[in-house]
């Protein structure tokens, strides 16, 4: 079970565990209110559903320096001054938004922090795919060749 699965059933205003080694406090995560578009009728005039999730990524102590500096250069798109903003409005309940905000920043902390893949190694064509390329080669040649015949004109 991943992180997001794990923290779909905690309360929005717990701290945030991205992977075993990283935990976000909630002391470092801002939340912004504000009215939500679309549908639910006379509610959506009334109620603050829209969420907005801050979180400074630069400025975060919850991340080790290595780390941090790999979800920088990784985030480097989708900053705004070093921080991550993450806006949930598909619910109609300011809760279920404010849990669908908080899961879309660890799936997106988790990808971040993924460690690098390894180096891809060259590798040379083998000898029986060259073969088989120049044979497919030799092969369209002939087609095309057939294609030109030889017009002879008339001569008079």
């Amino acid at each position: 079970m991943d992180g997001a699965e794990e923290m779909a059933g905690e309360r929005p205003t717990a701290d945030l565990r991205v992977s075993p080694a990283v935990l976000i406090p909630a002391a470092e995560l801002a939340w912004r209110f504000s009215r939500s578009s679309g549908p639910g009728g006379q509610n959506v005039n009334t109620t603050d559903s829209r969420v907005e999730l801050v979180f400074d990524l630069a400025a975060s102590a919850a991340l080790p320096p290595v780390l941090q500096a790999r979800a920088l250069r990784r985030l480097q798109g989708k900053l705004v001054d070093g921080t991550i903003v993450i806006a949930a409005s598909e619910h109609r309940s300011q809760w279920q938004n404010r849990v669908a905000a908080q899961r879309r920043l660890v799936e997106l902390l988790q990808e971040a922090l993924q460690p690098p893949p390894p180096p891809r190694r060259p590798t040379k064509p083998t000898r029986g795919s060259k073969e088989r390329r120049l044979a497919a080669k030799k092969q369209r040649s002939a087609i095309k060749g057939q294609r030109s015949g030889r017009v002879q004109l008339p001569e008079d």
